[in-house]
Parts: structure tokens; C-alpha cells; sequence
């Protein structure tokens, strides 16, 4: 310890002994640099602490590199609707990723179990939906470009004081998020309200969930769907029921027309078009080319 060493210096050395991941004591050894004794007999300690802020910036360098070059290396292509989930460690993003697709991670009751983006697809009434399970938002294995890039982010916390620590890493992120409280099985009634009250009045998009119980996972699959700002449209054949399994996805406020130029051959000719659904005032009422289609409508094609 240097004689007269300034108290900023001493706070800024308490945080690197107890920083737990190289971030935080590459932080703490910039504060140290900044405060450290400027006197002579201090020479030998500046000496040591920029060595050590040298080498652990070299560290984190390189295993930035090997983290974007293993990113490459899984090949993840952006599907047409891509949801991430997020959080901190054991905060059940491994559990979710399994209810909600095919896929799963690693689960276990240690810290940072999931190294490495592990990716599924969600079959929602016929949509296929891209879900990526990410580290821990504060391991140094997350990898904030997958994040960043995302068209939804699903935030698995189980406590609202979680929220402070997962926001600063997605300052760069422009998607649509959704909470997902987890564990509500482990709060009675009352709790529940309580925990429902806060994140309204703070005007978040959420859902109490568990993924112990499965309560509110149906619920969270259509929250999933409805953040993209698609909608899914059924087609006919005249005389034939609507094909369901397999639904156009088209963005909202897509009309006749959009639907038209999709799916049909261009020297067809539309004789009549018939839809059945949320934007028509009846069934079977007859539209024309930009009447606007809505969430689940059926259309149906009569041409020459």
C-alpha cells in the first residue's frame, strides 16, 4: 500500500479486489490509473498497475476476436422474425427457450451455464419464429451484436430490480422488448398484483410467467408474434375450407393487392375477391384490391 495514497485511489483498488469479471477490474484499473500517488516512491506501483491494465486489455481483446469468430463460426441467419432472449444468470432464459421451441440449452443451478448462442424455432399457429437463448447479459460471452440487431427481445428477470442491471447493456438496441417475469409461481396472489402494479406504472410490455408451471407461456407465444408487426392471412379455394396450417405472414396494414402479387401467377386475372375475418363486415364480403386485411382474415381468389 503507498504512503498517502489518495481515498478516490483506495475506492478505486477496493473495486478490482472485488470485481468479479474483467470488465469490472479493467474499469477499476482505469479509476486506479487516473488516481494513483504521482510522489517517487510510488513509481514502482504505477509501474505494476499499468503491466496488469495492459495485459488484461490484451485478454479481453483477444477474447473478443475468438467471440465474434465463434458467432461466424455458428453461421446464425437472421430468419424473417427473430426473438432473443436475454437476461442474468439462472434467471430461467435456458427453461424458456425449451417450453417455447425445440431446442434446448444447458440448465443446471451454477452460474453461466449457457456459453454460447443456442437457437430454436418457435412453430406458432404456422409461423416459424426464430428464438436465440444468449449468455448472460453480464458474461463476457454475450454477444451484444446478435442483441443489438434483434427484432425482439425477450427479458427474463424474476425480480423488477433486475431491470437496472440488464438495461445499461442495450443502450445500442432498437427492438421491441418484452418482460417476462418468471417465477411467478413462487408468489402468492397479493405479490402477484403487487408485481403486476409496478411494471405497469413504469409502462412496460410484460407477462408474469413460470416456466415450472407453464402459466402464461400460450399467452407469451402470441406476445412473441404480435411484437413483430405481422399479421397471418388464410387462403381459400373456392368450395374448398381455408388453409390454416400454412398462413401468409404480411406485414400490417397489407392489403388485397399484397396478397395478390404473392401468391398468384401474373397473367392471372382476379374475377372477384371474397374475405372472411376481423376486416370484413360479414362473411364472404366482396373487396377490392386495397382493402386493408387484418390479423387472421381468410381470402379467397375467383379468376379467370
Amino acid at each position: 500500500m503507498p504512503i498517502n495514497a489518495h481515498p478516490e485511489y483506495l475506492a478505486a483498488e477496493r473495486k478490482f479486489h472485488i470485481a468479479k469479471t474483467d470488465k469490472e477490474k479493467l474499469l477499476a484499473l482505469e479509476e486506479m490509473m487516473k488516481t494513483m500517488p504521482k510522489h517517487k516512491s510510488a513509481e514502482s506501483l504505477r509501474k505494476n498497475i499499468r503491466t496488469r491494465y495492459k495485459k488484461l486489455k490484451q485478454k479481453l481483446e483477444t477474447e473478443r476476436k475468438k467471440k465474434k469468430a465463434a458467432s461466424k463460426k455458428l453461421g446464425i441467419k437472421k430468419e424473417e422474425m427473430q426473438a432473443v432472449i436475454i437476461g442474468l444468470t439462472n434467471s430461467g432464459k435456458s427453461s424458456l427457450l425449451s417450453l417455447l421451441t425445440n431446442a434446448h440449452s444447458e440448465i443446471a443451478s451454477y452460474q453461466y451455464t449457457t456459453k454460447s448462442p443456442t437457437i430454436g424455432t418457435l412453430n406458432y399457429e404456422g409461423c416459424k419464429i426464430q428464438i436465440i437463448d444468449m449468455p448472460a447479459i453480464e458474461n463476457e460471452l454475450c454477444d451484444l451484436g446478435i442483441i443489438n440487431t434483434a427484432d425482439t427481445l425477450i427479458i427474463v428477470i424474476d425480480d423488477i430490480k433486475q431491470l437496472p442491471q440488464i438495461l445499461p447493456f442495450l443502450k445500442k438496441a432498437s427492438s421491441n422488448r418484452i418482460i417476462a417475469f418468471n417465477k411467478s409461481d413462487l408468489l402468492s396472489e397479493s405479490e402477484k398484483r403487487k408485481q403486476q402494479a409496478r411494471l405497469q406504472s413504469k409502462r412496460l410490455n410484460f407477462l408474469l410467467l413460470s416456466c415450472k408451471t407453464k402459466e402464461n407461456i400460450k399467452e407469451l407465444k402470441e406476445k412473441i408474434f404480435q411484437s413483430f408487426g405481422k399479421i397471418r392471412i388464410y387462403t381459400k379455394e373456392p368450395g374448398k375450407e381455408a388453409n390454416k396450417e400454412k398462413p401468409l405472414i404480411l406485414s400490417e396494414n397489407s392489403t388485397v393487392k399484397d396478397v395478390a402479387k404473392k401468391i398468384l401467377h401474373s397473367s392471372l386475372t382476379i374475377k372477384e375477391t371474397r374475405v372472411t375475418g376481423p376486416s370484413s363486415k360479414f362473411p364472404n364480403q366482396k373487396t377490392g384490391p386495397d382493402h386493408v386485411l387484418k390479423d387472421k382474415d381468410i381470402i379467397e381468389f375467383h379468376t379467370r
